[in-house]
């Protein structure tokens, strides 16, 4: 077991020389074989070791003697052992989660404290190949996103450095024969045989029946998770550079133009969707699975315009017309009102800005409706840029008619959201001038022979 342990070590390269290393270490046969081995490749690799071990408080007297235990454990070993008690049930009555979940949150932060206190580059954890089994198989029945198909990634970025599962390689059963053969004599926790935890069913029941086929179905299902973590690393590159053309990001939301994201291939939108998550949720919530990025794509598929969908966690998704706003919060009407500067540039709440400017001829080569040149003896100054208001009207360029803002908007199919914050330009008088980026009204300057126009530009930030 040693030398599969060292063997795997190198195949991933999960150790870099002269590296100190926290041991999670419950008291258990895994991380107690983990923390032996180590120890025994400790000149090897030049470490400097340190073990880590939280009492969660749930099992009271029996958890405080497995603290003692590991306290003890290190000492006749003279290993440094970082040791905590954390009031898990309390945690996890204030917050509102699982026992499992709850001990999760307060152990990972312990683990990150003892990496920092003892600037440690790796947290070294003992999940093996049945953990693995287990995993994956979990997964596939309950339904996951992505790489977690995959299941226990071999190293991945963690607080100021990385994990590592160097026990992945091995199996339960050699991990209780070295345990036996070393005289480790490890902890044991009763919840582990209770059968109301969903991953004991899998590891009593369906487990087994796997290792009848192959004894080492572990090993196989270890090949399967690095092929899985290799295919999604090269299908997220390119996923990434797909998603760059048809998403703009801003903080905790984002915004997709659908039509250009449903042209990507269909495993890319499903990728594609999985990094939006990644990038909106701070931890992604434990119910998130693949049956909400299925419902995601359907939501895509309707003909109705309009619409909207709630993800874990107070996450909306609003559709409409061909934008689709992934955001924690419901979309406020920002309502402003400024007075425009000559010259200026005047940074607005949309991410935009109109840039004034004073030019001494006619502008010929400016054209599109992203600008608008402005004949300062034919309006009414001060210019004003405000929203929209009920009832709005502007006299179209071209036309003798007006026509309401809200058709306008209406006709260019600019979503709810983004109507609210939508600019309009007008003179002192009250006349709207311009719709930035949509229409012109009979106010735009047509003589060429002045030698004044204010210039407008409407521009992303």
């Amino acid at each position: 077991m040693l030398e599969k342990v060292r063997l795997f070590l190198k195949k991933h390269d999960l150790l870099v020389p002269n590296s100190t290393v926290v041991i999670g270490v419950s008291g258990g046969p895994d991380s107690l074989a983990l923390l032996d081995i180590f120890l025994k490749l400790q000149n090897e690799f030049q470490l400097h070791i340190i073990a880590a071990h939280i009492d969660h408080m749930f099992r009271g007297k029996q958890s405080e003697e497995d603290m003692e235990f590991v306290k003890r454990f290190c000492a006749e070993r003279r290993i440094i052992c970082e040791v905590k008690q954390m009031n898990v049930p309390e945690f996890q009555k204030r917050s509102q989660l699982s026992a499992q979940v709850a001990a999760r949150q307060c152990r990972y932060r312990f683990f990150a404290e003892v990496m920092k206190k003892h600037s440690a580059r790796y947290l070294a954890l003992g999940h093996h190949g049945d953990d693995q089994v287990e995993t994956i198989l979990m997964r596939l029945v309950r339904g996951s996103i992505g790489r977690g198909y995959g299941g226990i990634p071999v190293k991945r970025e963690f607080g100021p450095g990385y994990i590592i599962r160097p026990l992945l390689s091995v199996s339960r059963d050699e991990i209780e024969a070295y345990c036996k053969e070393q005289q480790l004599q490890p902890r044991y926790d009763p919840s582990n045989e209770k059968d109301t935890y969903t991953r004991n069913r899998f590891r009593h029941y369906v487990v087994p029946l796997l290792k009848k086929e192959n004894p080492n179905v572990h090993e196989r299902f270890q090949h399967f998770s690095e092929m899985v973590a290799e295919d999604e690393a090269f299908l997220e590159e390119l996923t990434l550079q797909a998603l760059d053309k048809v998403i703009k990001r801003q903080q905790r939301k984002v915004i997709m133009q659908i039509q250009s994201f449903k042209a990507m291939p269909k495993p890319l939108q499903r990728r594609g969707i999985q990094l939006i998550l990644n990038y909106l949720y701070e931890d992604i919530p434990s119910d998130l699975s693949s049956i909400h990025i299925s419902s995601f794509l359907t939501f895509l598929e309707r003909k109705d315009p309009s619409g909207s969908l709630d993800f874990p966690n107070g996450l909306k998704i609003i559709r409409s017309y061909d934008c689709c706003t992934f955001t924690f919060q419901e979309e406020r009407m920002d309502q402003y009102h400024f007075k425009l500067e000559i010259p200026s540039v005047l940074s607005l709440p949309n991410g935009h800005a109109i840039i004034s400017e004073v030019w001494e001829h006619y502008p010929k080569e400016l054209t599109g409706n992203d600008v608008f040149i402005i004949d300062s003896e034919s309006v009414s100054l001060p210019l004003h840029v405000r929203t929209r208001r009920a009832g709005d009207r502007m006299t179209l360029k071209g036309t003798n008619g007006t026509k309401k803002i809200k058709d306008i908007f209406i006709d260019a199919k600019i979503p709810l959201a983004e109507r609210e914050t939508w600019p309009i330009v007008e003179d002192g008088t009250g006349n709207i001038l311009w719709l930035p980026c949509l229409k012109k009204s009979i106010y735009e300057a047509t003589d060429i022979t002045k030698k004044r126009y204010i210039v407008l530009h409407y521009k992303e930030q």
